[in-house]
């Protein structure tokens, strides 16, 4: 037989001997487990894109209320009269949209037209991010303005 590590107590008894044999049994199994989830790339590459898409998440949602706030505090220090003509000139490009949409849909092939929808939809998405850079076009034009009638 061999010697029992120094630093473990011998078994006095059979009952003790199978608690230590299990105990032993019971960690082998753990550290098989942590190696097989050490080893499995897949699962692990799995989880890394997850967290990764977490963040992006995360940051995005940071970034859109980032985008918010500036464009409200854009709109609030713009004049009225700035405000009423981004606003004329939002209706007038929405209904020029609506009939190059319209007249896309009759004569457009349909990948044209697959595109298309994508675009609108990804534009809608990210409504508040167009309507801060909208927002910041009209400023400074408002500001190139003023400079040139000062």
């Amino acid at each position: 037989m061999t010697q029992p590590p120094h630093d473990e107590p011998t078994a006095q008894s059979p009952e003790e001997l199978r608690e230590q044999v299990e105990q032993t049994r019971h960690e082998l199994g753990e550290t098989v487990e942590a190696l097989a989830a050490k080893t499995d790339v897949k699962t692990r590459a799995k989880q890394k894109a997850a967290d990764v898409k977490q963040r992006v998440g995360a940051k995005a949602g940071e970034l859109k209320a980032k985008a918010a706030d500036a464009t409200a505090q854009v709109q609030d220090k713009l004049p009225d009269p700035v405000k009423d003509k981004a606003s004329q000139a939002a209706g007038l490009a929405r209904t020029k949209a609506a009939r190059a949409g319209h007249l896309l849909q009759d004569k457009a092939p349909e990948p044209l037209r697959h595109k298309a929808a994508q675009t609108a939809r990804l534009a809608r998405d990210n409504r508040t991010a167009l309507l801060a850079a909208a927002a910041g076009v009209v400023a400074v034009l408002w500001l190139v303005g003023r400079r040139r009638k000062g």
